[in-house]
């Protein structure tokens, strides 16, 4: 997104995503939840493609399905709308941030039990030394971006506890 306005044009890493997604057509790209929703729909804008909504409950208007997932502090679910995908279709789930995996595999199991195919995740931000890619059942995950070492993440993130991610 506005890759020449914010200086990355011809970025490699900007490259490696258009590459991954393009190599796979005519697949819905779920976006998890409200950040994931600032690059779903782009990504699926861009290549042509539909954009399907997975929520938290209650926030989406029709028939959903539901999948509950375990965090480290709790429990949460995803809803879906009831026929957003179909049978075979090819996904890629799209968030934000992967830490310990339980929104992205909630979110496989949930189209993988609507009888679609997840081919890729793929995130903005990985933290490594959580482990959450071992919990993607396999699937391949693309990460743009890791913090060096997890004490420099923390430590940024509890000086500034009132946002949820910045984008340069």
């Amino acid at each position: 997104m506005f890759a020449a306005e914010n200086g990355l044009k011809g970025d490699p890493r900007l490259q490696g995503i258009s590459e991954a997604i393009r190599v796979v057509p005519g697949f819905p790209k779920p976006g998890v939840e409200a950040r994931g929703f600032m690059f779903g729909p782009s990504i699926a804008l861009a290549i042509g493609a539909k954009f399907v909504p997975l929520r938290k409950p209650g926030k989406l208007p029709a028939s959903v399905i539901s999948e509950q997932y375990v965090l480290e502090y709790g429990t949460d679910c995803l809803e879906m709308h009831v026929g957003a995908v179909q049978p075979g279709e090819r996904a890629l789930v799209i968030d934000d941030l992967i830490a310990t995996g339980g929104t992205l595999s909630a979110a496989i199991r949930l189209l993988e039990r609507m009888g679609a195919e997840v081919v890729e995740c793929a995130c903005v931000i990985g933290l490594p030394e959580v482990k959450g890619q071992c919990r993607l059942r396999g699937k391949p995950l693309y990460i743009l971006v890791e913090p060096r070492d997890m004490d420099c993440y923390q430590g940024m993130m509890a000086s500034s506890p009132c946002y949820d991610f910045v984008m340069v």
